[in-house]
Parts: structure tokens; C-alpha cells; sequence
């Protein structure tokens, strides 16, 4: 009998670009091609009508105030952290802390989880693709205890070296902190299979969610990691607005990591005593809008479906090959599981360079070290140029890509 694979539905990216008003921008000439996701999203005009309605409708301080103002916006917050629960598939809304970002998550877990777990002579695990915020923060932690860093290497190809991963998981390694997906390769990481491995030898796991959080589904009880973290700006949500999903079993014996307003449960001058989750990670005024504004983006997000991905995954294979085709241009990072990023050198040319000229096609690209000097050093390289994908992007504009990348080849001989 002959069996029909299930086909994902139809994407409409000229429906979906629509939603997104930025994407009518002119620069000069040129209408825009926004290729740098992986820096920031845009937001879609459902959040930017989240944010303002907010303002204009909601404005007010929250779990404080009596009045009418303060409790809707104490119920828009808690439904927020309710939607952002959904997304991350927790357990419940209160492992989620609403933070600045992915930078101020792990800085979170390193310093409270850190003083109170790490002990000379423990070791914390990296791998040599990790964002600088996901080793500066565990160089401070290791330095105040005397713990010493290891890190997992990367092979040419730009993936873990997983066959040296037994030997460096050992039962002196306390906490193994890895990316899921690099934001300069592009790299999926078995995260899985990591955290499986971790545990196995007694190890704490915290994934850097920041880049898969906008291109994976991301289910934390089926990865089972004890820590993750993302930001809102890099999944179509506003700046300044991020989450720290924890066990709650783990942070519930964590000390708070800054102190304040309304994550005290009783104050004297001998002695303050401090709330439970979530409001025990939260001191002061929290970014009210800026969670609100999380939500209607994971909503619109989640609504998009498997097309989404389906579309980024095609529009990827599409302009790496038209990329891939051009004399003197060197991609960098080609692991067998990647999401929207590609990443490239030119013989002769600066990547700067190539950004600016880019720029003057309306193109924008990201040219540089993308936070990752470690693994720059590891690949020989001083920077790259790169192109991140995400669902709105088409490939007309990976063709404009092309056209321009063979420009800046003229233009330096």
C-alpha cells in the first residue's frame, strides 16, 4: 500500500510581510533587505499594538496597587509569564523570571546558583562556540570560588567535537553551559543528548536559548536542562526583555541575585526575609511592557506553525548554494544541522567592508567577531560576514544577496 508523506502547509511570506512594517524601509534607492535576525528581529505589528496598548489603556505599576489601572496591569503581567510558560513547555508559570535578556539570565544563574554550588577545584564545561556572555560570567563565577573552566572544542566544520566530550563530563564538573544554536555558525547543538550526558555524571545544565528560542520548538521538560535562557528581541519581542527558565526544585534554593522592592516578603532593619518564585529573582519595577509585549510576539509566533521553519530551512539551502557559487568566497560553519545563518569570508576583503558595501545595496548584514572570539581564534579568522535568515525573508532577497556579494568581488578585484 502506498503511504503519502503529510505535507506542511503552504507559508505566505508575502502575507506574513505584511505584518511587519519595518520591512517597507528605504535605505537610499534601495528597498530594504534585513538580514540580520540573529542580531535582533523585527516585531511584527502585533506586538508594537501590544506595547502601545498598553501605554495608552494599561499603564500602571503592578502587585502594589489597589486601583483599577494596577490590577489589569498586574493581570497582563502574570498572563504574560502564563503565555511564556506555554512556550517553554514548563511545569509552571513561576519557573519562568522575566530578566533584561539571555545576558542577565546566565548572569543570574552564575552568580546566585554559583556562590551558593561552586567550590575550588570544581570545574564548569563551555564549548568553543559559546557567545561571550556565556563564558565572562562563568570566568567571574569560577574566579570567586577557584573553580577552574573547560571547554568542549570545535571542529573545522563548526560542530562540537563530541567525541571528546566523555573525557571533560566528569564528576568534578559542576556546571555544563552551552549554546543550543550558534548565533556565528549557525550550529544546532544535540542539546539532548548534552544534557542526558551532564546529568549522568551529577552536572547543573543551562542552554543559552538566545538563537534557538526563534527557530526551534523549544520544550524544556523533554530537554530536561535545569536552566534556559532567552531574550525577547531575538524572537520578535521587545529589547530590554528576556527569560530565565529554572527548576523550580533548583531555584527555590537559590539566593536572591538582586535585592529591592516587591521581592521582599518582610523588611526590618535586623533582618529581610524574601518572597518565593517568581518574585524572588525580580526586585524593583519590572519591564511591565516589554513582557506583555513577549507574549503577543511568542502568540503571533506560535501561531505561524511548522511552515515557518519549513520556509527559513528552504530560503537557507537556496542562498547558501547562490552564495556557495561565488569564486573567492569562503562559507564558514557548515555543520549537518543548522538553522537561518550564514556566515562567509571573501579572499582580500575585510568583512567591514563588506558589510558597507551591503549597506549602500540596502542590505543589512552583520561583519565582525559577533561576540565570539574564542571560536574566531579557533577557525584562524579575525571576523566574518554574516546573513541571518528568518521566516520573512524570501528569495528575492538572498538573491539581492548574491547579486551584491559578486559587486563587492569587482569592486576589490
Amino acid at each position: 500500500m502506498k503511504t503519502t508523506r503529510a505535507k506542511t502547509p503552504a507559508f505566505d511570506v508575502a502575507a506574513v510581510r505584511e505584518d511587519f512594517p519595518i520591512l517597507d524601509t528605504r535605505v537610499g534607492t534601495h528597498s530594504l533587505v534585513y538580514l540580520d535576525n540573529a542580531a535582533t528581529s523585527q516585531k511584527p505589528q502585533a506586538v508594537i499594538d501590544a506595547l502601545t496598548h498598553y501605554y495608552s489603556i494599561t499603564n500602571a505599576n503592578i502587585h502594589r496597587g489597589v486601583h483599577y489601572l494596577s490590577a489589569e496591569a498586574t493581570d497582563a503581567y502574570d498572563r504574560a509569564r502564563a503565555t511564556v510558560a506555554k512556550f517553554l513547555n514548563a511545569a509552571e508559570p513561576r519557573e519562568c523570571i522575566f530578566t533584561r535578556g539571555t545576558t542577565e539570565g546566565i548572569n543570574l544563574v552564575a552568580s546566585s546558583w554559583g556562590r551558593q554550588n561552586l567550590r575550588k577545584g570544581d570545574e564548569i564545561l563551555l564549548t568553543g562556540m559559546e557567545h561571550h556572555a556565556n563564558i565572562v560570567p562563568w570566568q567571574l563565577a569560577a574566579e570567586a570560588a577557584g573553580a577552574i573552566i573547560k571547554v568542549v572544542p570545535v571542529t573545522d566544520r563548526g560542530e562540537l567535537d563530541l567525541d571528546k566530550l566523555d573525557a571533560l563530563l566528569t564528576p568534578r564538573v559542576k556546571m555544563f553551559a552551552f549554546t543550543q544554536v550558534s548565533n556565528a555558525l549557525g550550529t544546532v547543538n544535540p542539546a539532548r543528548e548534552l544534557v542526558k550526558k551532564a546529568h549522568a555524571v551529577g552536572a547543573t545544565v543551562l542552554i543559552d536559548g538566545a538563537q534557538s528560542s526563534a527557530h526551534l520548538p523549544i520544550d524544556v521538560r523533554a530537554l530536561d536542562c535545569d536552566f534556559f535562557a532567552f531574550s525577547g528581541h531575538k524572537v520578535f519581542g521587545p529589547t530590554g526583555i528576556g527569560v530565565l527558565y529554572g527548576k523550580a526544585a533548583l531555584m527555590e534554593k537559590m539566593p536572591p541575585y538582586q535585592s529591592g522592592g516587591d521581592m521582599i516578603e518582610r523588611v526590618t532593619f535586623e533582618k529581610t526575609t524574601f518572597r518565593g518564585l517568581p518574585e524572588r529573582f525580580e526586585a524593583g519595577t519590572p519591564d511591565i511592557s516589554g513582557a506583555i509585549g513577549l507574549a503577543a510576539a511568542l502568540k503571533y509566533f506560535t501561531n505561524l506553525g511548522p511552515a515557518a521553519a519549513a520556509h527559513e530551512h528552504d530560503l537557507l539551502n537556496y542562498a547558501t548554494e547562490k552564495v556557495h557559487a561565488i569564486p573567492g568566497l569562503k562559507i564558514i560553519g557548515e555543520a549537518k544541522e543548522k538553522v537561518g545563518v550564514l556566515s562567509f569570508v571573501m579572499n582580500g576583503v575585510h568583512p567591514h567592508d563588506i558589510g558597507t558595501v551591503l549597506d549602500n545595496e540596502g542590505i543589512a548584514i552583520r561583519a565582525g567577531h559577533h561576540c565570539c572570539q574564542p571560536l574566531m581564534k579557533r577557525l584562524g579568522l579575525a571576523g566574518t560576514a554574516r546573513a541571518s535568515f528568518s521566516f520573512y525573508n524570501t528569495r528575492a532577497e538572498a538573491d539581492r544577496l548574491a547579486d551584491a556579494l559578486r559587486k563587492v568581488k569587482k569592486m576589490f578585484g
